[in-house]
């Protein structure tokens, strides 16, 4: 999940859609967002969607986002979330398990290769926590004494691995969809690399391709598998049978096996 400071906010509206700061204020008002704080289930955020026709609850491992339509209120959603409270912290609970064997600690004894560089994570004397990518490494130096294991200090070592997979992702993800549609006859409008946690990939109805940062964490015929999956989308949107067909054909009938293997990767969370 995502979220937004007013700093950031303001940041992006300034300089990337130069608004005046008056026209902000009044769009700073989409952007306000309701959380409050439970003792079972942590932190709830309530996001307000007019296109909603129900009440929406997403489970975190460390809170709720609960989407609500209109005229719908927190009061509301709250007597629903209690209804249903202990399969919510029943799912919460094992959603956490989950995320423990997803996670890829980095620290001075972890080995993490990603596409186009591997990960060197060390102690040093330096007074801060310092990235340097260089000849196909990303040298991580942090103070020595540093606890490498807490959340914050993961959080500022995922940041910015994954800033610099972002970087490497844009420089060869767009390139090698191109490779392979032009080879097996596809066409597609646009590709973005986003920071979905989620999935994948996905294509929309304008053929417009989405791939996530993280399939730099891929071995290469896994990341192909995963461009040629959304690249058989602009044929089929659904996963009926003409889509494995499309599939099928492109991987040389190794789409089930490519797919089995995917599911034993995992983004860190």
């Amino acid at each position: 999940m995502q979220s937004y400071s007013f700093q950031r906010i303001i940041h992006y509206f300034l300089l990337k859609k130069n608004v005046s700061l008056s026209f902000l204020q009044v769009k700073l008002i989409c952007f306000l967002r309701i959380m409050l704080s439970d003792a079972e289930l942590g932190t709830i955020e309530f996001v307000r969607n007019e296109r909603s026709k129900h009440i929406r609850v997403r489970i975190l491992n460390n809170g709720l986002k609960v989407t609500l339509p209109h005229p719908a209120s927190e009061h509301d959603a709250m007597k629903f979330i209690n209804s249903i409270r202990t399969k919510l912290i029943q799912k919460q609970e094992a959603l956490g398990k989950g995320l423990e064997k997803r996670n890829i600690l980095i620290d001075e004894n972890s080995h993490l290769q990603t596409l186009t560089f591997v990960v060197n994570a060390k102690p040093t004397t330096r007074k801060n926590i310092y990235f340097s990518l260089k000849n196909s490494t990303l040298n991580i130096e942090f103070p020595t004494g540093t606890d490498c294991s807490t959340t914050e200090n993961q959080q500022f070592f995922w940041n910015g691995i994954s800033y610099f997979m972002r970087k490497e992702a844009k420089r060869l993800l767009p390139g090698r969809t191109k490779q392979l549609a032009d080879k097996f006859g596809f066409t597609f409008s646009e590709v973005k690399i986003q920071s979905s946690k989620t999935r994948w990939g996905s294509c929309s109805h304008v053929k417009s391709i989405n791939l996530s940062l993280y399939l730099m964490l891929l071995p290469p015929y896994l990341v192909d598998y995963v461009i040629l999956h959304e690249l058989c989308h602009t044929k089929e949107m659904n996963h009926g049978d003409k889509f494995w067909g499309w599939m099928d054909k492109v991987t040389d009938s190794k789409s089930k096996n490519l797919r089995a293997e995917l599911k034993n990767y995992h983004m860190p969370q």
